[in-house]
């Protein structure tokens, strides 16, 4: 099965481009083995599917959404998602795409995020590229050296373009794997502000894990909305604290542009077929509008 790679791929560098051919071609012949993630070949997620699964045929994926289509597509068995980072927050979008992927998590990753600064040679630089979050991660190095942030669609991404552009005076803030595909030095390594940088990433697939295969501690992953009635959410999440449910994440984002609906996104310890849990989702749902489960799976690290 050997498709051309979707014109979707364009916006990325020559350089980058020439791996996305090789790579999603060689995920396309085997696409079962396929992970796809977003971002040009050497960015974090990219990192995170080999950690994950070294097996793994990962397929460079340019937006979030195309990695997820590939899944749905069956172009790709698997997709690699971050969703949240440790001094970032949550990751843009994923709360609406993931309810909205029909796809189940059945797993999670869970890196440490280190920044390198890399060029042609060693500088001086004038300005470094690479995403928003990055370059916001290593503001106080960037500042220190004078240098002119500029924004790109990727870590990864921006190496390509500092060696497609051939300009000594430009650098890029990107992960250690994307100075090797590229040809850059590293110039700087670690150069984050904070060295404690996590990032959690989902495997998602289009069928869930039945939660009685899980074996050792699990998590579930859902969406609710509650219904329109006063102290509704309260009442919606005292299940979880008289059945002794550990809820780890919960976090609440508007539906629609009338700011009349919130949905809420959740994280708890368990999995439905426990007693304690199926009683504290029986009782969420009696308060929700909707509950969607998005997967139970495996804990990547214990929750304390």
């Amino acid at each position: 099965m050997n498709a051309p790679v979707s014109q979707k791929a364009s916006p990325y560098a020559a350089p980058a481009m020439a791996l996305v051919s090789k790579m999603t071609r060689a995920a396309l012949a085997e696409p079962e083995r396929a992970v796809s993630f977003q971002g040009a070949p050497g960015a974090n997620s990219h990192i995170a599917a080999l950690e994950y699964d070294p097996d793994c045929l990962p397929m460079p994926c340019f937006s979030f959404a195309d990695a997820i289509d590939a899944v749905k597509e069956g172009r790709a068995a698997r997709a690699i998602i971050p969703i949240e980072n440790s001094h970032n927050g949550r990751v843009a979008d994923i709360h609406f795409l993931l309810p909205e992927s029909g796809l189940a998590i059945t797993g999670e990753h869970f890196m440490e995020i280190h920044h390198n600064l890399m060029g042609l040679g060693d500088g001086p630089f004038r300005a470094v590229i690479s995403h928003p979050q990055a370059l916001g991660q290593c503001r106080h190095r960037l500042r220190a050296d004078g240098l002119v942030g500029m924004d790109h669609a990727d870590t990864a991404g921006a190496a390509a373009t500092v060696f497609e552009q051939q300009d000594p005076g430009l650098a890029a803030i990107a992960p250690e794997m994307a100075a090797g595909l590229y040809g850059l030095k590293i110039v700087a390594r670690d150069i984050e502000d904070a060295h404690d940088n996590m990032t959690r990433f989902v495997m998602l697939a289009k069928d869930g894990l039945d939660p009685a295969t899980i074996t050792g501690p699990a998590m579930t992953t859902f969406v609710f909305e509650v219904r329109n009635i006063p102290a509704a959410l309260y009442k919606a999440l005292g299940g979880f604290a008289t059945n002794g449910v550990n809820m780890t994440k919960l976090e609440s984002y508007q539906k629609g542009a009338a700011f009349a609906a919130t949905e809420f996104y959740a994280d708890i310890v368990g999995a439905p077929g426990q007693p304690a849990v199926d009683r504290a989702l029986e009782e969420l749902g009696f308060y929700s509008k909707h509950l969607r489960i998005l997967g139970s799976y495996r804990q990547a690290r214990p929750r304390g």
